[in-house]
């Protein structure tokens, strides 16, 4: 309830993305590929969403906001949602749900196995992040949902082979994931978590 308007507004922000792509590629605004154009977002959302859901936990340690926690899970599901959506569309426009077609590609393109490795991974998680879930599983929730840094690595992965052409934009999201996986070395997330009453320090010093 606390966090219902918040939790809201990334609902509708992540939604609509998705469906405004869809209606560019119905206009024909996607260019003369629209279907390969559909795929590239659809998966490079995908990503971006699994840096967000990891970059929640920091975002917790250093500013002490409860908030940022409260949308984990919704970003973690969204991104599942993402991926699922770029493999569909590749189904659908790359190879015309020809089967065949799709048994060629694996063998010419690897970097679908490794796509389809974390699409894995992902529905691991999404089924169990429920509260079911986690009293069910009890302390092998937390070793089975660390399976989003290995995710992480084979989303990066998946995408250079994609984009070897151009590294600049795979370099910024890779050197993003870098320091998100920093972040979970013990002294690194003692010292972020110390930040919140360091900072309160600070401002007790300057308003005395």
């Amino acid at each position: 309830m606390r966090y219902r308007l918040w939790r809201c507004a990334v609902f509708v922000v992540a939604l609509v993305f998705p469906l405004y792509w869809l209606y560019q590629a119905w206009i024909f605004a996607l260019g003369a590929d629209p279907g390969k154009v559909l795929v590239e977002r659809l998966g490079l959302g995908a990503l971006i969403l699994l840096l967000l859901t990891l970059a929640m936990t920091p975002l917790r340690q250093m500013t002490g906001w409860g908030g940022w926690i409260a949308i984990r899970r919704q970003l973690g599901l969204w991104c599942f949602a993402y991926a699922l959506l770029h493999l569909a569309a590749y189904a659908v426009f790359l190879v015309g749900l020809d089967m065949g077609q799709l048994l060629i590609d694996l063998g010419e393109r690897p970097y679908i196995i490794v796509g389809a490795s974390a699409l894995l991974g992902l529905l691991a998680l999404a089924v169990t992040s429920n509260r079911y879930s986690v009293r069910a599983l009890g302390r092998r929730w937390k070793q089975l949902h660390r399976l989003v840094y290995p995710i992480l690595v084979l989303a990066l992965v998946h995408m250079l082979w994609v984009v070897r052409a151009d590294l600049r934009e795979w370099a910024f999201y890779a050197l993003a994931g870098a320091v998100l996986l920093l972040m979970r070395v013990p002294a690194v997330a003692g010292w972020l978590a110390r930040l919140p009453r360091l900072r309160e320090r600070v401002m007790t010093k300057i308003l005395q």
